[in-house]
C-alpha cells in the first residue's frame, strides 16, 4: 500500500467521521413547550424559542441545552408527595417580628427567562433560588407579627415575599423570573400552643361578632330617630305654613275693613262692636236702644229672625 493511499484512506476515514458527527449531532429538535440555547465554543449564540426542527454545527463547534418554558414548582419548608404535606422541615421553623415560632411553607412559581444566564451565571440556579426563597420568607415572617401569619394578613405576608424575592433575583441574575408565591400552611410549633391560639382567635371573633351586632342596632336606632325626627320636622313645617297662610288671610281680612272703616267709620265701628258681642255672648239676646232708653222698634233681632223661621216653618207644612 502507497503513501497517497494511506493519505486518501486517512481522509475519507476523517470525511466519514465528520459526516457521522454531523448527523449524529448536527441537528435537533425543539418541542412547543421547549427553548434551546444553541452554544458555540462554550458561549450561547441564540436562543431558540421557534418550534421544529434545527440544524447546527457537529460537536464539538457547537451544542444544544434544551429548557422547558413551562412553570416549575418549587417547594420550601415542606415536603409533598401525590400533592400532600408530609412534613416541615428545618426551613419551616421561624420566628416572627413578636418572637413566637411558628412552622411555615411556601410554594414558588417559577419560569426560565434567560436561558444564558440560567446555564452560566451560577453552578446550581435551582438551589440559589431556594435559598432566596427561603430568606425572603423568613425576613417577612421575622417583621410580621403571629396573628397577621395565621389569620387574615396571610395575602399581604405573600405579596411582600414575592416582591422581596424579586429584588433578590434581580442581583443574584440566575435567568429566572417569579410568576407566583402561595403560603401553603402556617402552624403553631405545638398542640397545646395551638390550642391555646385557637381559643383567642374564638374569642377576637366573638368580640367582632359583637361590635358588628353593636353597630347593627346603633345604625337601626339612628334610622328610626331619623325618621321620627323628618316627622316632626315635616308636621312642623306643617304647622308653619298652616299658621303663615291664617296670618295672611288675617291680614287680608284686616286690610278689607280697614277699607270699609275709612269709608264709613262709624258704621264700621257698631258693627265691630255687634260682631264681637255676638262672638262673646252667643247665646245672648242683644237689644239696640236709641238715645231716650228706649229699643229702636225693629228690635230686638233674635225675636224676629225666630217669627221669619217659624213662618218659613209652617208654610212648609
Amino acid at each position: 500500500m502507497t503513501i497517497k493511499q494511506l493519505l486518501v484512506g486517512f481522509v475519507s476515514l476523517v470525511g466519514i467521521a465528520i459526516l457521522a458527527l454531523f448527523l449524529i449531532t448536527g441537528w435537533y429538535i425543539v418541542d412547543e413547550s421547549e427553548q434551546a440555547a444553541l452554544i458555540t465554543f462554550g458561549k450561547v449564540d441564540e436562543t431558540i424559542t421557534e418550534p421544529g426542527l434545527k440544524f447546527k454545527m457537529p460537536w464539538p463547534i457547537q451544542k444544544v441545552e434544551i429548557l422547558s418554558r413551562g412553570t416549575y414548582n418549587l417547594q420550601v419548608g415542606y415536603q409533598e408527595n401525590e400533592g400532600e404535606l408530609i412534613e416541615f422541615t428545618d426551613e419551616a421553623k421561624m420566628i416572627t417580628g413578636d418572637e413566637n415560632i411558628l412552622f411555615a411553607d411556601l410554594a414558588v412559581q417559577w419560569r426560565i427567562t434567560d436561558p444564558e444566564q440560567y446555564l452560566y451565571s451560577t453552578e446550581n440556579p435551582q438551589e440559589v433560588l431556594y435559598n432566596a426563597t427561603s430568606a425572603s420568607l423568613r425576613g417577612v415572617i421575622g417583621s410580621s407579627n403571629i396573628d397577621d401569619a395565621l389569620t387574615d394578613q396571610r395575602p399581604e405576608i405573600e405579596a411582600k415575599v414575592f416582591e422581596n424575592l424579586v429584588e433578590l433575583l434581580e442581583v443574584y441574575q440566575i435567568g429566572v423570573s417569579i410568576q407566583d408565591v402561595k403560603l401553603q400552611d402556617v402552624e403553631l410549633p405545638t398542640e397545646e400552643v395551638r390550642r391555646a391560639f385557637t381559643e383567642v382567635t374564638d374569642a377576637r371573633e366573638e368580640r367582632l361578632t359583637k361590635i358588628n351586632e353593636a353597630t347593627k342596632y346603633r345604625n337601626q336606632e339612628i334610622n328610626v330617630a331619623e325618621g321620627e325626627k323628618d316627622a316632626i320636622m315635616s308636621r312642623a313645617e306643617g304647622t308653619r305654613t298652616e299658621r303663615i297662610e291664617r296670618a295672611r288671610g288675617d291680614v287680608a281680612r284686616f286690610e278689607a275693613l280697614y277699607d270699609e272703616y275709612l269709608v264709613n267709620p262709624e258704621v264700621t265701628r257698631q258693627r265691630l262692636v255687634l260682631e264681637t258681642l255676638e262672638s262673646v255672648l252667643p247665646s245672648t239676646e242683644i237689644y239696640i236702644m236709641d238715645s231716650n232708653g228706649d229699643t229702636v222698634s225693629y228690635l230686638p233681632i233674635r225675636p224676629l229672625e225666630r217669627r221669619t223661621e217659624a213662618a218659613a216653618e209652617g208654610g212648609t207644612n
